[in-house]
């Protein structure tokens, strides 16, 4: 059974988004995510993680302070061997205890893509099926998750805040939304962080194999993405097949 979300005892996500983000506006990330960890209005809480290129860096904060918080890892069984590897590296270096691995149901897999070219004439479709759909069906016993998405990296994430609702199903975390690549990179080296192995053969951005190309000198670092495709995001951040765009608010 389903525990009671949080917002049946404390009001409606928008509402607890906003004094959130009021409360801890000036905070720093390593605050924000510490205080998320125990903060009422925010509730029962997971980490979602692609133990991608910059995955490590809310891996090893999570790891200091709470080690057995949940984090789900969504293997689309399309990735990288790289990042295979790299996730069971980073659980045992950083003592990982509660690594959720989350995948499509193997039913769904039969009936939509049985022979695993989904991602060649719909793409959307694909990222439906072996990531969104597979991530819902794992929150539904959250009532807020931790991202790693920050404001330097693109339109679509440019006015994100510390806190964001996800329609009115539960709240985002996003620790790192004022971090720039510089930071990360900085906080990886003081703290001797392992790399993914991929950031040094030319992919700054890893998703899943199929669709994930490495970037030339001067693109984007997302560039190597659905490249040539006009599609940005995977969809797990999307809410009712739409990317949310949060209005930052004045401090």
């Amino acid at each position: 059974m389903l525990h009671e979300p949080v917002a049946d005892r404390h009001g409606l996500v928008a509402d607890r988004v906003a004094a959130l983000n009021t409360r801890y506006r000036h905070h720093g990330a390593t605050a924000v995510l510490e205080r998320a960890m125990t903060d009422p209005e925010v509730g029962r809480l997971a980490l979602v993680s692609s133990f991608g290129a910059e995955s490590v860096v809310l891996l090893h904060l999570v790891s200091i302070m709470e080690r057995n918080l949940p984090v789900l890892f969504i293997d689309t069984e399309m990735l990288f061997a790289e990042t295979l590897a790299y996730q069971l590296e980073l659980t045992e270096r950083l003592r990982l205890t509660n690594v959720q691995v989350v995948k499509a149901r193997r039913e769904d897999l039969f009936v939509r893509d049985n022979e695993g070219i989904l991602h060649v004439h719909d793409p959307d479709a694909c990222c439906a099926l072996r990531k969104t759909e597979p991530l819902q069906r794992a929150l539904l016993y959250y009532d807020a998750w931790i991202t790693g998405r920050k404001r330097y990296q693109g339109s679509t994430r440019a006015s994100l805040d510390f806190f964001e609702a996800e329609g009115d199903r539960r709240i985002k975390v996003n620790p790192l939304v004022h971090w720039t690549s510089s930071d990360l990179q900085d906080y990886m080296n003081e703290n001797r962080l392992p790399r993914h192995p991929l950031v040094a053969k030319g992919y700054p951005s890893v998703g899943c194999a199929p669709c994930t190309t490495r970037v030339n000198d001067g693109e984007d670092p997302r560039a190597g993405r659905w490249r040539d495709l006009p599609k940005e995001e995977c969809g797990i951040h999307f809410v009712d097949g739409k990317v949310v765009r949060v209005k930052s608010v004045a401090a």
